[in-house]
């Protein structure tokens, strides 16, 4: 029974918090604290809903229902290259619209770490299946950190949750969600820093 609610519980955490959820929470807490204007704040949130967050979840239900992902979990490597390289047009394009319309500095750059991240991935998927859903949630903990400081810990438990569900799952080994954690917070942060200091 108790084993029972872990695996429900899991299933839960996993499904809530996928990737493109992180994207609405931190442009959110972007447009709400950073930005001023009116216009940018809609902005931001319109090409986080539409790139971020609706276009990869379709595309993704779009392959599951072709058949091509195997399940809700994407569990084999080989068949998350297609979404990655897909998603990551939908960034890109994403990214031009926030650089147009002149997007606070904090917010284009962590979207730039979407594409980025995302290519790397690619790359590194080809030989080892590292956690993009502690990916998905570390960065996005590394993007509030160094925006505001030490109150962008309060993520860390959430990212601690999303890693256990995906063990609990066996959708990745332990050391395949903490290595997600640790690249996807670390590239993220060092990548914000190389950005301020280009733009």
């Amino acid at each position: 029974m108790q084993k029972e609610f872990s695996n429900k519980l899991a299933r839960v955490v996993s499904t809530i918090f996928v990737p493109p959820s992180f994207t609405i929470i931190i442009f959110s807490l972007f447009s709400l604290s950073i930005e001023m204007a009116v216009s940018k704040k809609i902005i931001m949130m319109l090409v986080a809903f539409i790139f971020g967050f609706v276009s990869p979840i379709t595309l993704f239900l779009l392959l599951k229902k072709k058949g091509k992902l195997v399940d809700i979990d994407a569990s084999i490597k080989e068949e998350r290259t297609v979404p990655f390289l897909i998603a990551t047009l939908f960034y890109i394009i994403g990214f031009i619209v926030l650089i147009y319309y002149k997007i606070n500095f904090v917010s284009t750059g962590f979207w730039f770490c979407y594409i980025s991240n995302t290519i790397i991935i690619v790359f590194i998927n080809k030989v080892w299946k590292i956690s993009i859903h502690a990916m998905g949630a570390a960065g996005p903990t590394a993007a509030l950190i160094y925006a505001f400081g030490v109150q962008g810990i309060i993520l860390i438990p959430i990212v601690v949750f999303v890693g256990w569900s995906r063990v609990k799952l066996k959708c990745h080994t332990t050391a395949q969600v903490i290595a997600g954690a640790v690249f996807g917070f670390s590239s993220t942060y060092l990548q914000l820093i190389l950005y301020s200091k280009l733009f």
